[in-house]
């Protein structure tokens, strides 16, 4: 698993010459209705185990929580289920927040 630090994935999404990533969002509900990304799968981190035949193991996909810590754990288990283009949004949607577009809410 790679680590995305938040300008990263903020120039990989601007690159229409790049296919879009999954962006996968394991945060609760209520995380996310205060803050979040256009276009984002959200599945919560306790429901990853149950649900992640609903991803496509060959896509790139960019796992998201808070801070960085979740997310990395569901890269992880990812990676152990056979997905191999996993990454981790270092940071988190507050990096997100702080170094690319502080339109989105800290909490």
């Amino acid at each position: 698993m790679q680590n995305l630090s938040a300008p990263e994935l903020a120039e990989w999404l601007a690159d229409t010459s790049r296919p879009a990533p999954v962006l996968l969002d394991v945060r609760e509900p209520w995380e996310i209705e205060t803050a979040k990304l256009a276009n984002i799968v959200a599945i919560p981190m306790r429901d990853i185990p149950a649900r992640s035949e609903e991803l496509d193991d060959e896509a790139q996909i960019v796992c998201i929580c808070h801070h960085g810590a979740r997310s990395a754990q569901v890269g992880m288990f990812l990676e152990s289920r056979g997905f191999t283009q996993v990454f981790n949004l270092f940071g988190g949607i507050d990096a997100w927040s702080r170094q690319v577009d502080p339109a989105v809410p800290t909490y």
